[in-house]
């Protein structure tokens, strides 16, 4: 998934009341960028980070920067946009480029399923289960090399997996898969200190069938791809 417009570099002031960030251009110019991540955001948005933002000259919005890309050095990026990683994973979907996943032929994005809730993707496929396939964005990193979810408490993270198992009870898949949106990442856990909920709802969502997938990204400034599996250590 490439970026719709060139991304460029800044120097993050402060981000506030979740949705927005003050942040100062390379020519000094100081603005006001949208940023589309509702969660805490842990160790991404320290006053001073370099981030790389994307313009647009949409009339319609009122913020003209997007928040894309928190830079950490030696190469290192992590994406910040919490839309991005449906958008790169349905390309790869249809692509049949995710392995474990690659027999579905029709991808369905977004399908209403459970207690008022909707699936990320729906994959269907002749002579083949249902697959049901819940996202999850992980950004969160505490220790070298290691990436955790989640950075807060998901109440609603929580309830997804109980809605999987009952998917699974069904007789159909379930596949909770996260995508670490981080390039300093080669291991996979879970928070337990940060919602000790979640991760109960996830043992339990474990013994009942459901899946796991952790998947790593490639990311440039000039967009986001996904990559290999990361390991698991759960």
């Amino acid at each position: 998934m490439r970026f719709q417009t060139e991304l460029v570099p800044a120097t993050l002031i402060r981000r506030y009341k979740r949705f927005l960030a003050d942040c100062r251009l390379q020519d000094g110019r100081e603005i006001t960028a949208h940023c589309a991540n509702p969660g805490s955001m842990m160790g991404l948005a320290e006053p001073g980070m370099r981030i790389w933002l994307e313009p647009n000259d949409d009339p319609k919005k009122k913020l003209k920067f997007g928040w894309r890309l928190v830079e950490h050095g030696d190469g290192h990026f992590t994406g910040v946009d919490t839309s991005v990683p449906n958008r790169a994973l349905r390309a790869a979907l249809e692509a049949r480029e995710i392995k474990g996943l690659e027999a579905y032929t029709t991808v369905r994005p977004e399908q209403k399923y459970g207690e008022n809730s909707r699936i990320d993707f729906l994959l269907q496929g002749d002579g083949l289960p249902d697959a049901y396939v819940e996202v999850k964005s992980v950004t969160l990193s505490r220790a070298p090399g290691l990436a955790e979810f989640p950075d807060s408490v998901t109440a609603r993270g929580a309830k997804h997996l109980g809605e999987l198992a009952r998917v699974v009870e069904a007789g159909h898949r379930a596949v909770m898969l996260y995508l670490v949106q981080r390039t300093d990442c080669s291991q996979f856990t879970l928070a337990g200190d940060i919602d000790a909920t979640y991760a109960t709802a996830y043992a339990a969502a474990r013994h009942a069938g459901v899946e796991t997938l952790c998947l790593g990204t490639y990311i440039t400034p000039q967009g986001i791809k996904v990559a290999e599996p990361i390991d698991i250590d759960i």
